[in-house]
């Protein structure tokens, strides 16, 4: 395909069936076909000369202007969400859209920044080293990416590895069939205190399942004892990757895919982290299918994010502490994304935050900012840590946005390889932190 074409899907038509009798050469013909079509639409996207280009609007027209563009081609990719007047906003843009958009923003006076002239460059400059397929029962580690695969071998051997402590958990499954696998830790055997631990639920923040893989092997084998005390006095929920389609979309054919795969009409996938049922939709989010943060025709239109609800809300009461994991920027986040308005607990979660905005920047010096999701990031609905406070009677809902910082935009959802143990350390810092200062207030009694 041309090297500006962004597909939303990557099969072509069905052919219907006839009641036709068919000879074993046309079997054979049509089996050669299809492959033929499957291996020339499984082509992977390229960003060959795309520009990328950071925009900001001064007022609610410009922002109008920009909220209409989104999902609305293509050929432009918005990296950030639309929501808030004053907030920079990056775009991804095909060579041939190039014109178009900049007499648009020319015409409605939207100041914007070239940053990059070749996009794809930029991406290729960044080291994200991932692992050759089928090398993880043997040596997986934090130097570099795996595939889903990998992942779910590495983490059926710990079940095998660690039978007294680890115990294989389903907590859903995805449209294309594949399960939501995750881990159960429980180095006592005996009922404690639930953290539950959420990662990948964006495809493309590759991140965010890396250092939810270090965590659980730190559970397991280390000898630090603020680490031994998270293993040995709380029951652990973790799931890596809650978004399984489209990670295996983002090393199949598009590196940035962000959304799940279930086909709407022409486009693809809807934005699992706003398709929760906690104020779906209400506010950013899209409507239209082939936006970026598209929330579904409804509110857990998606099997992935059903089924895992299901699965959390089964064990609720087993539960006090929600974390997902996502990226970029360097946040910390908790409720509400739908209001401004706070919870009523806001207190304890400030005194959390703090805490653990501090510890993090220990090891690296690495600074993290956030606050509630409204007003530290933007307007956003129908997310997962929402829904667990609002609807489950969690009490402590956190949101990490991991490495690395918002104006990274050469590496952005691209983290070098090199950074996945020091991001993943620095988080694990933080993590010691909120859950002794989350016990220090009581919601683990």
């Amino acid at each position: 395909m041309p090297a500006y074409i962004r597909p939303q899907h990557t099969f072509g038509k069905l052919i219907p069936t006839t009641t036709m009798s068919l000879n074993k050469s046309l079997i054979f013909a049509l089996f050669g076909l299809l492959a033929t079509l499957a291996v020339g639409q499984a082509e992977r996207v390229r960003y060959d000369n795309y520009r990328l280009y950071k925009a900001n609007a001064a007022n609610e027209a410009q922002l109008a202007v920009l909220k209409n563009l989104e999902g609305s081609t293509d050929s432009i990719l918005f990296l950030d969400g639309v929501h808030i007047v004053g907030k920079d906003v990056q775009m991804v843009v095909a060579p041939h859209k190039v014109p178009d958009l900049l007499d648009l923003m020319g015409k409605a006076e939207i100041k914007y920044e070239l940053q990059s002239k070749d996009f794809q460059k930029s991406m290729d400059e960044v080291d994200e080293k991932v692992a050759i397929k089928g090398r993880a029962s043997t040596d997986y580690n934090w130097v570099q990416y795996y595939e889903l695969d990998d992942t779910y071998t590495w983490m059926q051997s710990l079940a095998k590895k660690y039978p007294n402590a680890v115990t294989l958990i389903e907590g859903g499954k995805t449209y294309q069939g594949r399960s939501i696998l995750g881990l159960k830790i429980s180095k006592s055997g005996a009922e404690k205190p639930g953290i539950f631990l959420e990662a990948g639920i964006h495809a493309r923040e590759w991140i965010a399942p890396a250092a939810a893989t270090y965590i659980i092997n730190q559970l397991l084998t280390s000898e630090v004892d603020s680490v031994k005390n998270l293993a040995e006095n709380y029951n652990w929920y973790v799931i890596p990757h809650a978004n399984p389609d489209g990670f295996v979309y983002t090393h199949t054919n598009d590196r940035l895919w962000r959304k799940t795969r279930t086909p709407y009409g022409s486009c693809y996938g809807a934005d699992p982290n706003r398709n929760w049922a906690f104020h779906w939709n209400e506010v950013g989010a899209s409507s239209s299918a082939c936006s970026d943060t598209y929330a579904g025709p409804k509110a857990f239109s998606e099997i992935e994010t059903q089924s895992l609800s299901e699965y959390i809300a089964s064990i609720k009461d087993k539960i006090q502490l929600y974390i997902s994991l996502h990226a970029y920027s360097q946040y910390l986040l908790y409720p509400y994304g739908h209001t401004k308005s706070l919870p009523d607990n806001v207190k304890d979660y400030q005194q959390v935050f703090n805490a653990a905005v501090s510890a993090v920047s220990k090891r690296y010096n690495t600074k993290y900012t956030g606050g509630n999701v409204y007003d530290a990031i933007y307007p956003a609905a129908g997310a997962s840590i929402d829904w667990a406070y609002g609807t489950q009677g969690v009490r402590m809902s956190f949101c990490y946005e991991l490495r690395p910082s918002s104006t990274s935009y050469a590496t952005g959802f691209r983290l070098p390889a090199a950074q996945i143990i020091p991001a993943s350390e620095e988080l694990l810092d933080s993590i010691v932190a909120m859950v002794s200062e989350v016990k220090t207030l009581g919601y683990f009694d």
